[in-house]
């Protein structure tokens, strides 16, 4: 009987130390002091106009190891920066944003498509005054390390799509002001 123990521990202990290391999800909460959804148009073929957000939040769960990732973003449409108050005021009404009716955009990934070690893509649907539509970010950039200076694991991404504003019930002045607008996202997000 004790040799039967001994081999059975010897069994156990050889398949701890063999057995791959498996990894599970991990939660990253978005950093709302870096993340910054931007968007830009064309201003009547003048000029290219870039605005964002200043009010975000969110989360990521990532798997390393399986390379599977989901992506949550909440935006305080209200929270808008044109960098003039007037207009700021003036996007949020009613023929464009209507952040009294619709004072949140959401997207929520359904898909991260992986490079090797790093997401390429993110797809997903993008809510905006109550209408979802698919879209497709493009990660342009994507870290993953200790961040400096909080001393715990971070991810830091820069990616982009384009959307049509008129799909959103957004389209006052297009074409004249450009339809096509470019959504930016810069995300710094600190694991749980």
């Amino acid at each position: 009987m004790t040799l039967l123990r001994h081999w059975l521990t010897a069994i156990t202990v050889s398949t701890a130390v063999t057995a791959p290391a498996l990894s599970a999800p991990e939660t990253f909460v978005v950093d709302p002091t870096h993340t910054y959804p931007r968007f830009s148009y064309d201003h009547f073929g003048l000029s290219t106009q870039l605005s964002k957000f200043t009010k975000t939040s969110g989360k990521v769960i990532l798997d390393k190891a399986a390379k599977t990732a989901s992506v949550e973003i909440d935006i305080d449409m209200k929270s808008v920066d044109t960098g003039y108050a007037t207009f700021n005021e003036h996007i949020q009404a009613e023929d464009f944003l209507d952040t009294n009716k619709f004072p949140k955009a959401t997207f929520k990934s359904t898909k991260v498509i992986f490079d090797g070690d790093k997401p390429a893509s993110i797809e997903g649907n993008l809510t905006i005054k109550g209408i979802t539509k698919p879209v497709t970010l493009k990660v342009n950039r994507y870290v993953n390390k200790p961040h400096p200076m909080r001393k715990v694991d971070v991810i830091g991404a820069d990616a982009s799509t384009v959307i049509k504003r008129s799909d959103f019930n957004a389209g006052k002045f297009a074409p004249a002001v450009g339809d096509e607008v470019t959504i930016t996202v810069a995300i710094e997000a600190l694991k749980q």
